[in-house]
């Protein structure tokens, strides 16, 4: 059973920083692709950011040059380096993981979520 937890959320000031983990029950490289997916409150949930097994990353314009996502295949954990927050960042953050099983067919795990809140 894959699990992954979220952790690292808060209020925080306009401009400031937060970093967000997520810890998965099993190894990480056992995943093709994990991310970061966020969704504010009447919207429809948006891909923030992805990295590969290869340590490829890719981000939502909307965060690039802010944001950075990481990962450290000996603790299972990858992270999300926020920071320059701003109050649209605001969302309820869901930790992604893909296995990609044929051209075809996937699976994805999801996290429980952790919720940011940016106050200006």
């Amino acid at each position: 059973q894959v699990q992954l937890v979220e952790s690292g959320g808060g209020l925080v000031q306009a401009g400031g920083s937060l970093r967000l983990s997520c810890a998965a029950s099993v190894n990480i490289f056992s995943f093709n692709a994990m991310g970061w997916y966020r969704q504010a409150p009447g919207k429809q949930r948006e891909l923030v950011a992805t990295i590969t097994s290869g340590d490829m990353s890719n981000y939502a314009d909307s965060v690039k040059g802010r944001f950075t996502i990481s990962k450290d295949n000996a603790k299972n954990t990858v992270y999300l380096q926020m920071n320059s927050l701003k109050p649209e960042d605001t969302a309820v953050y869901y930790c992604n993981a893909v296995i990609l099983r044929s051209l075809t067919d996937d699976y994805n795990y999801w996290g429980q979520g952790t919720q940011v809140t940016v106050s200006s």
